[in-house]
């Protein structure tokens, strides 16, 4: 295979990542996603395009980024430090002189030649684990050449592939890169489609038609299901779950994915509203509840995260 070297915007590569798919794994994280999961834990990967990050935790109100910008992105007030996102350039020149590390530029644009070099210092581990690379987000598919490219050049490496993907792109897409996945984590998130318009933006027709086209084609399945207590962790979702995993006979497992309020502090760093602020953690009650009723419903291929 002679995949073609392409450029795309990676916004975090964590190596010996052990909750990706099989074995110890580098994963690369995608910026750009078409949906907009009020929950997101990973709110930075919804932009297609890079953008200034806040941690006020981390500054120690030096005020040299105010020195150094030209659009008033940093003001101080009463000692709080204050950004307006919306001003930012992305010049970078205050994360430079930044000495604590409170400002970064989310968002870095890499080849797909340096990536799999990245990846490749680790295919002793894959080799003695069964792990590979994993590519997530965003959406990889977003990112669609980038993700080919670097999912052929893996195969030709000899690894094992895994794509994270919530399953809103193209039918076509999905076909393209099937001879070159060997695991696809598949989200699934509300069985409702009014529901899944509400707390997505979008609509979950085209993943469930994406969900049987990849069945239908032999691919390996892993069902990755984000539940938040009070919003979609009904009845007739579980029941809509265990239904899949029923339904497609090489769905290996399913994963339920336990609310956890990490995207609200990442919300507040990029300045965008996180809708979900007061709602707390899932505890290990509710978690046992929800094992409970997909075993219930026959699924007994679970595990939680």
């Amino acid at each position: 295979m002679n995949a073609t070297d392409t450029n795309g915007l990676v916004f975090d590569i964590q190596r010996f990542s052990l909750h990706d798919g099989p074995g110890i794994r580098t994963t690369i994280f995608l910026k750009g996603c078409p949906l907009n999961c009020a929950w997101c834990h990973n709110p930075e990967a919804k932009p297609y395009k890079q953008q200034l990050s806040f941690n006020e935790n981390l500054c120690t109100s030096c005020m040299e980024c105010v020195k150094v910008c030209n659009n008033t992105v940093h003001s101080f007030v009463n000692g709080k430090h204050n950004v307006n996102f919306d001003a930012c350039e992305l010049s970078g020149k205050c994360v430079e002189v930044c000495p604590s590390e409170a400002l970064q530029i989310i968002g870095k644009e890499y080849s797909t030649n340096e990536i799999i070099n990245i990846v490749l210092r680790d295919k002793k581990y894959f080799e003695n684990s069964n792990g590979g690379l994993t590519i997530s987000g965003g959406e990889p598919l977003a990112q669609f050449k980038f993700t080919k490219s670097l999912l052929m050049k893996a195969k030709d490496a000899g690894l094992h592939t895994a794509i994270e993907t919530c399953g809103f792109a193209k039918e076509q897409q999905y076909l393209d890169i099937l001879p070159y996945v060997d695991l696809f984590l598949y989200d699934i998130k509300a069985a409702e489609d009014k529901k899944h318009i509400e707390f997505t933006g979008a609509s979950n027709k085209l993943i469930l038609l994406n969900l049987d086209l990849l069945s239908n084609n032999g691919a390996n399945i892993i069902l990755r299901c984000p539940l938040i207590p009070g919003v979609n962790d009904s009845e007739e979702h579980l029941s809509f779950i265990a239904g899949l995993n029923k339904k497609y006979q090489n769905i290996l497992k399913v994963e339920v994915m336990a609310f956890h309020n990490i995207g609200r502090d990442k919300s507040k760093n990029i300045g965008v509203e996180y809708k979900f602020n007061d709602k707390p953690n899932a505890d290990e009650n509710t978690k046992r509840m929800w094992i409970a009723k997909l075993e219930d419903y026959g699924c007994t291929n679970i595990s939680i995260g």
